[in-house]
């Protein structure tokens, strides 16, 4: 295909999947799920396992094979601006009163859905369309325990964004334990890819040069970043040059982190974190959010959606494999969660909203399988299952959420019994 007929062909599939997009997002958030949540479903609509086939020439018509490429460059600017746009909504503050709980509960949320993983894997490394043939089972077991113990982090933020929380405690503690789980699933996934490889060096470049970052852009980033607040005025617009220097920031950190081998959205979400708060930091997201969330992020949905047949759930192996995986994935994450946040004095309110907000894959979900299916890990009925899952954890989880928020709280001596 000619380089000029790839902005035709772009055009085109970015009107198509806004246009969707929006339609599904209002259907969802008329049955009370969040926008998110419909762009997620629209995407996976686009795919092969509805428009399709459907209509399969029209499909494979709208988004050639040729044309993966441009939508998987718009799809990772669009996940890793939001990721930045999540870490501006972070409180230091919040964080450093709940560390304690906040990393009691990811660690709950790792252990367990791991040890659900090891004791699954020589199962599903047998069953046909799962795993590559050369995946060995310590890389698969690795690999779905990361699947299975992450967290959707910004489809959390944005359910806590759209319920007002985003501030506050609850919502900090959910998005801490969020950040470390994700962040050990990446570490390990690094594991994984790195003895898929054949490559070890690429682990330690991968979990040594992300802590080595992280601890530059907590320190010294954020005193140089704090400068940048000197030019902007309450009153005014905020200024080109200074807008083009936190893109600028924001492209280097999404450099960096991928070249290392952990993921750009981690490069987006620590300059975000680190970004100094007040007039510079409301400024900025009023310019970038309506644009990345409307425009940019459902292009990630969408490509992943091209990679997602869900026809082949009609294979009894993978069916089986799939009810599976979801019951693991479900009871395992939520619970551990709910039980992790209940030892260390959380109320049994706040634990439950903790167990279903961190139980929701949603979005990251979609990146670690894009990652394990690009790099031949995983074969496309796996791919499938997880899709699946992290469609179906993200739905469940809002309902819940507003359950156990509705609920009154325990009086204070009945919480502090309960403890």
């Amino acid at each position: 295909m000619a380089t000029s007929q790839l902005s035709i062909y772009f055009f085109a599939q970015a009107a198509i999947i806004v246009l969707a997009s929006q339609l599904v997002g209002r259907l969802a958030r008329h049955l009370g799920q969040p926008q998110v949540v419909g762009e997620m479903i629209a995407g996976v609509l686009l795919g092969p396992s509805l428009f399709g086939w459907i209509a399969p020439e029209w499909q494979q018509w709208l988004f050639p094979k040729e044309t993966k490429g441009t939508l998987y460059v718009a799809a990772q600017l669009g996940v890793g601006l939001y990721m930045f746009l999540v870490g501006l909504e972070f409180r230091a503050d919040h964080f450093r009163e709940r560390a304690r709980s906040a990393m009691s509960v990811s660690i709950a949320g790792i252990a367990v859905p791991f040890v659900l993983a090891f004791a699954m894997g020589p199962w599903l490394h047998t069953v046909p369309g799962l795993f590559a043939s050369k995946t060995r089972l310590i890389e698969a077991s690795l690999f779905m325990g990361a699947a299975i113990a992450i967290t959707a982090f910004p489809m959390l933020a944005r359910i806590i964004h759209e319920r007002g929380l985003a501030g506050s405690s609850l919502g900090t503690l959910a998005l801490t334990a969020g950040a470390f789980d994700d962040a050990a699933a990446w570490c390990i996934l690094a594991v994984v890819l790195a003895s898929f490889g054949g490559a070890w060096t690429g682990a330690y470049v991968a979990i040594g040069g992300g802590i080595a970052f992280a601890v530059f852009m907590t320190t010294v980033g954020k005193k140089l970043l704090s400068r940048l607040e000197r030019g902007v005025q309450h009153d005014r617009p905020l200024p080109h040059p200074l807008f083009a220097a936190v893109l600028v920031l924001f492209a280097l950190c999404a450099f960096a982190m991928d070249v290392i081998g952990i993921h750009a959205v981690f490069g987006g979400f620590l300059l975000g974190c680190v970004m100094p708060r007040g007039a510079l930091a409301n400024k900025v997201k009023e310019s970038l959010q309506p644009f990345v969330v409307v425009f940019l992020l459902p292009m990630f949905f969408t490509y992943s959606g091209l990679n997602t047949r869900l026809g082949m759930l009609f294979d009894p192996a993978i069916l089986v494999a799939a009810l599976a995986i979801l019951a693991a994935s479900f009871g395992g994450k939520g619970i551990a969660c709910w039980a992790a946040a209940r030892l260390n004095g959380e109320s049994n309110q706040d634990a439950m909203a903790i167990g279903a907000l961190m139980n929701a894959r949603g979005l990251m979900e979609l990146i670690i399988i894009n990652i394990g299916l690009s790099a031949g890990v995983i074969e496309t009925g796996l791919f499938s299952i997880m899709v699946l899952m992290a469609v179906t954890s993200t739905v469940m989880a809002t309902p819940i959420f507003n359950w156990v928020m509705r609920r009154p709280a325990a009086p204070a001596h009945a919480a502090a019994r309960g403890a």
